[in-house]
């Protein structure tokens, strides 16, 4: 890249041509106070004027975000001007916004009250009325607030980013305008896959997951028999709450936690990740064999089922029929556990700690609940499993690294570690599948070819003779591209595995916000490499575990020889499988 000469506060400086002044600074060493730096490129608007700086020969200040360097351009940060626009701009936002800070759930992770802070923003400068204020929480997962909206566009343009999709957009015009789904419906009434990633970028809490907190302190209250699970992913993010560098594996302090906050039983979801392995595993050769609907797709991801009721109705013989793995811990939990332990399974109450808000609608899913009763009861995200260990007074890099519960649901593989990461799920499911078709595992467990970050990954493997063909795609833009393959009939795949969140889970809607002015921050790149160091936390917990594939697991042997019979078995089906249908886009 070529490099251009300018000027930052009179000092001369070398930067790359194409950035804009916002970036250039920062790689300078200056950081300009702003809404929209560094939150995973997705602000190109220049709206909040937070980021106003001073350009020699401009006529008016520039929004340092959207406004390119050239040659010889000299740019002041704190020239009194410039200080006193900032300050302003966000005072003026201020103004319009609803400021029970207290009550909100951003509070210590606002980058509102965070700007206010460094531009030194005075409180009440500026009365007046207010826009009008939507308050929508009708979904089970997500809740938009209007009076905490700043209109700076981050969550329009990660939806259209990261899924080619455009549920929220501007709407109404001047004074009035708001961000919502077309004609201020609810995300209810829309086309909404629920991923939260909308969540992930908002500044403010306009868009935060419905906690669900209390539904699990009323199930203590109530006496019930309260069982925890914990997604993989979320053992490879839940320290950064607890100021933990990016990437720092947290199983055992977290099990300790979920023990010490009085849970009954601390159980790992990777178990049911295993069973996932088996069942779906034996379902793709099943269709292989005897000429079944082919390719087949995985159905772990609540977001891409979502959007697939929606966009492609059509297609949706093409999914496994497997229930995701923490339905069908839930389900597994309710029966086998509950006989084995003599427990009414109405007295028993499930809580998933997901790294994902889809998972919250999922669960009320009605083909998910067997005689009224749901396989699981409550979803917590990580941050708010974060929220309930704080609030309970313990130190969490004090606690002592414990082991999940090893009764029954105890045992699980480095194969189901992975289901967190995408390609994880392909990864695992293929270390299963060279081993029914070879009779031997595979010379050195990992398939690497499945692993990365690319948005489609391709792979063929000869398998004893046969070949199969597989495609991982993560993110709805992504899978889009594979998916109007299948509808054109040019796809070539045998299997193909979709995440809807772009990582997959590590990058869920429910992990903790990424923002380097409430993280710690041990390098530059924390934006760019924050997916490859969570990832890299649970393929190093794979590498570590002596037992790595989901046929291997002596527990899940031992829940066919006593409960379920076989993979894909009558009762198999009943407990593990379910349905998809078609959905209406904007239901009335």
């Amino acid at each position: 890249m070529a490099k251009i000469n300018i000027k930052i506060e009179g000092i001369p400086y070398q930067v790359e041509e194409g950035l804009t002044i916002l970036e250039a600074a920062r790689a300078c060493g200056y950081d300009i106070p702003s809404l929209c730096a560094f939150n995973h490129g997705e602000c190109s608007q220049g709206s909040c004027r937070v980021c106003l700086v001073e350009v020699k020969g401009a006529r008016t200040l520039v929004a340092s975000c959207v406004y390119p360097v050239n040659e010889g351009m000299e740019v002041l940060i704190s020239s009194p001007a410039a200080v006193a626009a900032r300050r302003t701009s966000v005072e003026l936002l201020l103004s319009n916004h609803n400021q029970n800070c207290q009550q909100c759930d951003k509070n210590g992770r606002c980058e509102l009250l965070h700007v206010a802070y460094l531009t030194g923003a005075r409180e009440g400068q500026y009365h007046g009325a207010k826009t009008p204020v939507t308050v929508d929480q009708l979904t089970p997962s997500i809740v938009r607030d209007t009076s905490k909206c700043i209109l700076c566009g981050r969550c329009i343009a990660r939806c259209a980013n990261a899924h080619g999709m455009s549920i929220l957009g501007f709407e109404n015009r001047g004074f009035r305008t708001i961000v919502a789904p077309a004609e201020n419906r609810s995300m209810a009434k829309s086309p909404c896959i629920l991923c939260g990633q909308c969540v992930t970028v908002c500044p403010t809490g306009a868009l935060m997951e419905k906690s669900e907190i209390d539904k699990v302190d009323e199930a203590f209250k109530a006496g019930k028999h309260v069982i925890v699970q914990t997604a993989p992913a979320v053992r490879a993010a839940l320290g950064e709450e607890f100021g933990m560098p990016i990437g720092t594996p947290v199983t055992g302090k977290m099990v300790a936690a979920l023990r010490r906050l009085g849970f009954h039983k601390v159980y790992d979801t990777n178990f049911a990740a295993d069973l996932t392995i088996m069942e779906e595993g034996t379902e793709l050769l099943d269709r292989i064999k005897n000429g079944g609907v082919l390719p087949m797709i995985t159905s772990c991801s609540p977001g891409w089922i979502n959007y697939a009721e929606y966009n492609y109705g059509d297609l949706l013989d093409h999914l496994s029929s497997c229930k995701s793995p923490h339905q069908m811990q839930g389900a597994i939990i309710k029966t086998y556990y509950a006989e084995k332990n003599g427990i009414d399974p109405r007295d028993i109450f499930v809580v998933s700690v997901m790294p994902c808000t889809a998972k919250k609608y999922e669960k009320e899913r009605e083909q998910l609940k067997a005689d009224g009763m749901p396989d699981v009861d409550a979803v917590l995200t990580t941050r708010e499993l974060a929220r309930m260990i704080k609030r309970s007074g313990i130190i969490f890099d004090r606690l002592p690294d414990e082991e999940f519960d090893p009764d029954l649901l105890g045992d699980y593989s480095g194969a189901a570690v992975i289901f967190g990461v995408t390609g994880g799920v392909m990864e695992a499911a293929l270390r299963t599948v060279y081993y029914v078709l070879t009779g031997r595992e595979h010379e050195g467990i990992a398939f690497e070819a499945v692993r990365g970050l690319d948005g489609i990954r391709e792979a063929s493997l000869d398998i004893n003779g046969m070949t199969v063909n597989v495609a991982i795609a993560h993110g709805m833009k992504n899978a889009k591209v594979l998916l109007d393959e299948i509808r054109a009939g040019r796809s070539k795949y045998h299997f193909i595995e979709i995440m809807g969140c772009p990582g997959g889970c590590i990058a869920g809607g429910g992990q903790p916000l990424v923002r380097p002015c409430f993280l710690p921050n041990e390098d530059d790149d924390i934006l760019d490499t924050y997916k490859e160091k969570r990832a890299k936390a649970l393929y190093s917990e794979d590498e570590r575990l002596v037992l790595r594939q989901s046929h291997n697991n002596p527990q899940i042997k031992q829940l066919y020889d006593e409960f379920l019979e076989a993979p894909n078995s009558h009762k198999a089906h009943e407990l593990l499988h379910t349905i998809y249908k078609a959905k209406e886009k904007y239901p009335r």
